[in-house]
């Protein structure tokens, strides 16, 4: 049965959580598990145990070894994606250097982004709206790719030509309205919200 107990949380299970959800339908090994999170392997299979009985995890035997993965089942499965999109890597940094950013109205991860899938190469991975300070944008993306080892598709808005395309019902908008987001900054009904002319 899943409770708010499964999120009373030691460091290990943070740390656990972050690989899991961000390698969303990977396998790992226990071994491999605990040199990816640097903890010690017993703190990492008693956290591993927890998680298989709260559900937040699943585990399949191939061969002489037994593997763990995310269960997206789980209940609480899209907060706990949202609470490590927003607390984690990029998502952290752009929260944290949001003023330096110029004046951010949204910001918006893709769910394939967020857990990590293969997206198609004109999917929006992050969308940005907002009078954003370039230069310090790219630097933070530039450095995400290198952690991530792979190109990450961002666009950027301003606040008027968002609103312009969404009162248009642009398609390119229109898709990401209408996928899988989690959103970093920003209201989640601001940002669907279609404001039509003449009423503002």
């Amino acid at each position: 049965m899943s409770s708010m107990q499964d999120f009373m949380i030691s460091r290990v299970r943070v740390k656990l959580l972050e690989l899991f959800l961000q390698s969303s339908g990977e396998l790992f090994y226990v071994r491999e598990i605990s040199r990816a999170v640097k903890e010690e392997i017993n703190a990492v299979r008693r956290e591993l145990d927890r998680m298989l009985v709260a559900g937040i995890l699943k585990s399949e035997q191939r061969g002489n070894r037994l593997y763990y993965f995310a269960n997206a089942s789980y209940p609480y499965y899209p907060e706990l994606l949202r609470m490590v999109a927003k607390s984690t890597h990029l998502g952290k940094k752009l929260r944290k250097l949001k003023r330096k950013l110029g004046t951010i109205d949204f910001i918006m991860f893709s769910g394939n982004f967020v857990e990590g899938k293969k997206v198609r190469h004109d999917e929006v991975d992050v969308l940005i709206v907002g009078d954003v300070v370039l230069p310090e944008l790219q630097v933070l993306m530039k450095e995400e790719e290198e952690r991530r080892g792979k190109e990450i598709n961002y666009t950027v808005f301003s606040l008027e030509e968002f609103e312009f395309r969404k009162t248009r019902r642009d398609p390119f908008i229109m898709e990401i309205l209408y996928s899988t987001r989690v959103m970093v900054v920003g209201s989640e009904t601001d940002f669907t919200k279609r404001n039509m002319p003449g009423l503002n």
